[in-house]
């Protein structure tokens, strides 16, 4: 993270209150047919929205978005079941990630299930675009710590002391 990165912390509860609050949102776009979660990130809210919309049908979409340096790069490393991008109703799948950056693993999933409507828990400004429905904006500098990616441990108090 840079200096002029902002940090935004995400706690579990705080994850699975947004993601029902996505859930809500999204109860006046279907009904939905299918879910497709892109893997890694949506797989929990993915849980969260087909418990809360009933939702059975669930797929994912594996890829690889690329470091800082190549970002926008994105490699498809499990596409989407022929079952679903075949399917005559594709407007009835919803496809569902934690964020959305930069745009580009949004606009590769787009192009697999074009009538599909996208959802994500959290949207960045050169993203949103990509997005039909999320939860919280958040600017383009802010890094996201999602509760899978941290641990319990101590802080120092803001003063620079140990007491």
């Amino acid at each position: 993270m840079s200096p002029q990165q902002k940090s935004f912390p995400v706690t579990w509860d705080q994850f699975h209150r947004d993601s029902r609050a996505l859930a809500w949102r999204l109860s006046g776009q279907g009904p939905f047919t299918a879910l497709v979660a892109i893997t890694r990130g949506g797989l929990v809210p993915a849980a969260v929205v087909a418990r809360e919309l009933n939702i059975r049908l669930i797929e994912t979409v594996s890829v690889k978005s690329y470091d800082h340096q190549d970002q926008g790069r994105v490699q498809v490393l499990k596409p989407i079941a022929e079952s679903i991008t075949s399917g005559a109703d594709s407007g009835k799948v919803l496809i569902v990630d934690d964020l959305v950056d930069t745009g580009a693993t949004a606009r590769v999933v787009r192009d697999m299930l074009p009538g599909a409507h996208f959802a994500t828990v959290y949207a960045k400004p050169k993203g949103r675009e990509q997005v039909d429905t999320f939860v919280t904006e958040v600017s383009q500098d802010t890094w996201i710590y999602f509760p899978w990616d941290m641990d319990v441990g101590y802080v120092p108090p803001i003063h620079g002391g140990t007491d």
